[in-house]
C-alpha cells in the first residue's frame, strides 16, 4: 500500500516573536517595524530570534534606501534578488510596494517574471545586477558598458552591490526561518505561499 506524501515536520521551528516575546535587544526594533507597516511581518518576528541580524538587516534596508537609486530602480535590484534565490515572500513584498507606488500591473508582472521591462534603463540595471550575482562582482565587459551608457554611474554600481548584498541576506534569513507571506501580501503571493 503506497503511503501519502505528508511532508516532515521542520526542525528549525523558528518562533513567530511579538515584542513582548522577543529578546529583549529586538523589542524596540519590532514595535519600530510593527508601527511603520501597520502589522509585524512573521519574517521580521522570526528573525527576531537573532537581534543582531534583525538589527543589521534594518539598517541595511536604510542604507539601501539612501542611495542615488530611485525607488523604482531599487526595486528592480530586489525582485532580481528575490526571483534568483526563490524568495515567494519577497517577490508578493515587493509587488506589494510596486503596486503601492503606483507602478503598472504590466511592470510589476515583468520584475515578477524577469522578463524585458521596456525601457533600456531599466533593462541595463536589471543585466547589471544579475551579472553582479552570477559573476559574484565581476561584471562581464559588455554588460558594464551597457550600465554606464543608461546613465549610471560607478558610485551606482556599488549601490547595486549594497542592494544585492542586503537582499540576499533578507531573502536567506527568510528562508532559513520559513517565514510565511503575511495576510496583507497574499493578493501578490506566488502559488506556493512561503519564502521557500
Amino acid at each position: 500500500m503506497d503511503m501519502p506524501n505528508i511532508p516532515a515536520p521542520s526542525t528549525r521551528a523558528f518562533p513567530t516573536h511579538t515584542v513582548e516575546t522577543a529578546p529583549e535587544a529586538a523589542r524596540p526594533l519590532l514595535a519600530s517595524v510593527r508601527s511603520a507597516n501597520g502589522f509585524l511581518p512573521a519574517a521580521v518576528a522570526r528573525t527576531a530570534e537573532s537581534p543582531a541580524v534583525l538589527l543589521q538587516e534594518l539598517a541595511l534596508f536604510k542604507a539601501f534606501a539612501a542611495t542615488s537609486l530611485s525607488a523604482l530602480e531599487r526595486e528592480v535590484v530586489t525582485m532580481l534578488v528575490a526571483r534568483t534565490h526563490d524568495c515567494g515572500l519577497c517577490v508578493a513584498m515587493h509587488s506589494a510596494i510596486l503596486a503601492r507606488t503606483g507602478a503598472s500591473p504590466e511592470r510589476i508582472e515583468a520584475l515578477r517574471a524577469g522578463t524585458p521591462l521596456g525601457e533600456e534603463r531599466l533593462d541595463a540595471l536589471s543585466a547589471f545586477a544579475a551579472s553582479v550575482i552570477e559573476r559574484r562582482g565581476d561584471v562581464a565587459p559588455d554588460v558594464w558598458a551597457r550600465f554606464l551608457a543608461a546613465g549610471f554611474t560607478r558610485a551606482q554600481a556599488l549601490e547595486v552591490v549594497l542592494g544585492v548584498a542586503v537582499y540576499t541576506l533578507s531573502t536567506f534569513a527568510n528562508r532559513l526561518v520559513e517565514a510565511p507571506i503575511d495576510a496583507p501580501l497574499l493578493p501578490y503571493a506566488r502559488a506556493e505561499g512561503t519564502a521557500e
